[in-house]
């Protein structure tokens, strides 16, 4: 099917996504986590829940050949939601959605989301707003602040400058929470209020940072299927949307990995059809 993000086979117990890489991947790539979608031409046996199921998002490693078990890397998706729009879901999603879960943050929270304009940060930015805080984004170009405004932002801060001043400026108790993915996790440090939370998707472990007087919180992306029904739940609904900003055929994804080094609004999307 035209659109798709690899190529799907079913085995068991697995759903197989194979995908022809060309001889431009380079080893590190190869074992870069990566999101997927495509459509189901097999399964042996067929799960349950997938068993009236024409589609599936997963996320797995970018290699020739991927293995997902289906307990927990793999989930429906909706009809309603094409290919490449599942493809940018699952991994940014994910780790959007166990970020912002980690922060907590409720009416009213004071949100500072660093990386905002990335796939992750545009995620995070519509989740945060929804729950009711108030978020900062980071983005320094016109168009970074047009997208992060329309996802829900309240206000920006240039990444360029000194973002932790720039929020004390306006806030001189700090915020609530940062989110950070992107830039230098101590620069961040003094925008969090004492007590407030820093959740990151960059580092290992709350002993990374001097992080005294606030609460570090480490998050990887839980890609499991609930996680990725909630992902394509909340956008099917409509309380938040994937910034793709570009798709590439198979052909051209070493423009894409030169593009995504240079930065992003959103995810850059590689078909193989």
């Amino acid at each position: 099917m035209s659109g798709a993000a690899s190529a799907v086979a079913a085995t068991t117990p697995a759903l197989a996504i194979r995908t022809m890489i060309r001889s431009w991947w380079t080893k590190s790539a190869r074992s870069r986590p990566a999101a997927w979608a495509r459509a189901i031409s097999s399964w042996s046996p067929a799960p349950a829940r997938f068993r009236s199921a024409s589609k599936a998002f997963a996320v797995g490693k970018v290699r020739v050949s991927t293995s997902v078990p289906t307990a927990v890397g793999v989930a429906r998706l909706p009809d309603s939601v094409d290919f490449a729009e599942g493809a940018a879901l699952g991994l940014a999603g994910a780790a959007a959605l166990g970020a912002v879960d980690a922060a907590g943050p409720g009416a009213g929270t004071t949100v500072l989301v660093a990386g905002a304009t990335g796939g992750v940060g545009t995620q995070a930015v519509q989740l945060a707003a929804t729950g009711g805080a108030v978020v900062i984004a980071t983005a320094s170009t016109d168009e970074e602040r047009e997208l992060v405004t329309s996802l829900g932002a309240a206000e920006t801060v240039d990444y360029r400058g000194d973002v932790a001043a720039a929020v004390r400026a306006t806030r001189p108790d700090g915020v609530d929470v940062v989110l950070h993915f992107a830039g230098d996790p101590v620069g961040l440090l003094p925008a969090v209020r004492s007590g407030g939370r820093f959740v990151s998707t960059l580092i290992g472990s709350p002993d990374q940072v001097p992080g005294d007087g606030l609460t570090v919180v480490p998050i990887s992306a839980a890609a499991d299927a609930g996680t990725l029904d909630r992902i394509a739940s909340s956008h099917v609904s409509g309380a938040t949307r994937v910034a793709v900003q570009q798709v590439y055929a198979l052909e051209q994804a070493a423009s894409a990995l030169a593009d995504f080094g240079r930065g992003t609004l959103g995810k850059l999307v590689v078909t193989t059809d």
